[in-house]
């Protein structure tokens, strides 16, 4: 960082402030300040002195700025552009193919840590995605076993980038969940699985153009992978064992179904941090 050169810190702020609102985002400020700190490697109160001392940064970075919020303003999400997401007390790397981690999910990974509380045994994360679930329950949970299955070849080397870096001792595997789940008896199965029906195409052009297709929709009313994936809980389930899902809040009591139709017990929708119901839990007998 320098106090001369092309690249105003305060000129690149405007900018892309402007392009940003023209693109129609809400928040193009506070837009265009992630932007330009993610790339520059800086935090955002770093990025506001530097725009109070008019400092500029080198021409090498101002047109990173550029092209990381030109790809913004085409709606494209801001954590593949910058290369990561923050979930619980990490940072996921993400890119192009892989499916963006949400912070409704954290409520997910928080319900599933506390069932499984001074558990032992073999905890699958179904459609692992960049590893998000697996991830979190490994780091909290060093007693059980994690097992991440994803099918996506895009999403594949950004699990296993993840997993090297950040929890080493999940066990990641590769093809389709139904066959490579591990032998014996099951603890839990932890899954944000496809869920949107194939009619409803999300109204966001970042979830609609970017995020994989088969990350997102499950046949007609968007419940068929998690029917899958019921059917399979009921019978691979240890005694006492639990399978939680994400759904969207209008599918609590249809998940609910799902699970008691394939024989779990005690199915019981949980509400996220802004209230909706958004994860469904039920239990082997």
């Amino acid at each position: 960082m320098d106090t001369a050169g092309e690249g105003s810190v305060d000129e690149l702020l405007t900018r892309s402030e402007r392009l940003l609102r023209a693109s129609g985002l809400k928040h193009p400020e506070r837009e265009a300040a992630l932007c330009v700190a993610g790339v520059l490697g800086i935090s955002a109160g770093e990025l506001a002195i530097m725009r109070l001392l008019s400092r500029s940064c080198s021409d090498r970075d101002a047109q990173r700025v550029r092209v990381a919020v030109t790809r913004r303003a085409r709606r494209e999400p801001l954590q593949p552009i910058l290369g990561s997401a923050p979930f619980m007390d990490f940072e996921l790397a993400v890119g192009p193919g892989v499916f963006v981690p949400r912070y409704e999910t954290e409520s997910l990974v928080e319900i599933a840590i506390r069932y499984l509380q001074d558990a032992r045994g073999t905890v699958i994360d179904i459609g692992s995605g960049s590893g998000t679930i697996a991830i979190a329950l490994a780091r909290a949970l060093p007693e059980v076993t994690v097992v991440a299955l994803e099918a996506s070849p895009h999403a594949w080397p950004w699990l296993q980038r993840n997993i090297r870096t950040l929890a080493p001792r999940v066990q990641a595997r590769f093809g389709s969940w139904e066959t490579n789940l591990p032998s014996g008896k099951i603890a839990a199965i932890c899954t944000n699985p496809p869920y949107i029906p194939q009619t409803e195409i999300p109204r966001d052009p970042e979830v609609r153009c970017f995020d994989p297709a088969m990350a997102l929709y499950s046949g007609e009313d968007g419940l068929g992978e998690i029917r899958r994936i019921a059917s399979v809980a009921a019978r691979r389930l240890r005694s006492g064992g639990f399978v939680i899902t994400e759904h969207t809040e209008a599918q609590g009591d249809a998940v609910q179904r799902c699970f008691t139709d394939a024989g779990l017990r005690d199915a019981r929708t949980f509400r996220d941090l802004t209230d909706r119901p958004r994860f469904t839990v039920a239990w082997q007998q």
